[in-house]
């Protein structure tokens, strides 16, 4: 039973991301903060804040799958923003591949949530 937003895999998920993501970029570059840092970071940290917002809205299947769709496009940011660390040298090639394979599962985690945002609503909501 969930009873918060925190019981989502996908936002375990992501926040593990995220948190990673802040560990790994502090070895960039000091010429990179206010750039490529502050873009990754804050994208990988978008996917799991808008998880909770979406969450919070569950109620509304419309809102919930919106908000959805917005962690989905923030989670596809921060592969982007990935690529831009490996091609210049900031992250190795294995964290690459390993952190790009858990965006990919978290993508698969979201799509089947707005395939099936009812199944998300309050008890009280969901049809049986």
């Amino acid at each position: 039973m969930l009873r918060g937003h925190r019981d989502l895999k996908v936002y375990q998920l992501a926040y593990k991301l995220a948190m990673e993501i802040f560990r790994l970029s502090r070895a960039f570059p000091k010429e990179e903060l206010y750039s490529l840092t502050d873009q990754i970071r804050r994208s990988s940290r978008s996917v799991a804040a808008n998880l909770a917002e979406g969450f919070r809205k569950r109620r509304y299947p419309n809102m919930l799958v919106n908000k959805l769709t917005d962690c989905d496009a923030e989670a596809s940011e921060t592969q982007v923003w990935l690529d831009f660390a490996l091609d210049c040298g900031y992250l190795s090639r294995d964290n690459h591949k390993r952190i790009t394979a858990s965006y990919e599962e978290v993508g698969r985690m979201l799509s089947s949530m707005i395939d099936n945002p009812t199944k998300f609503a309050p008890l009280s909501q969901r049809r049986e």
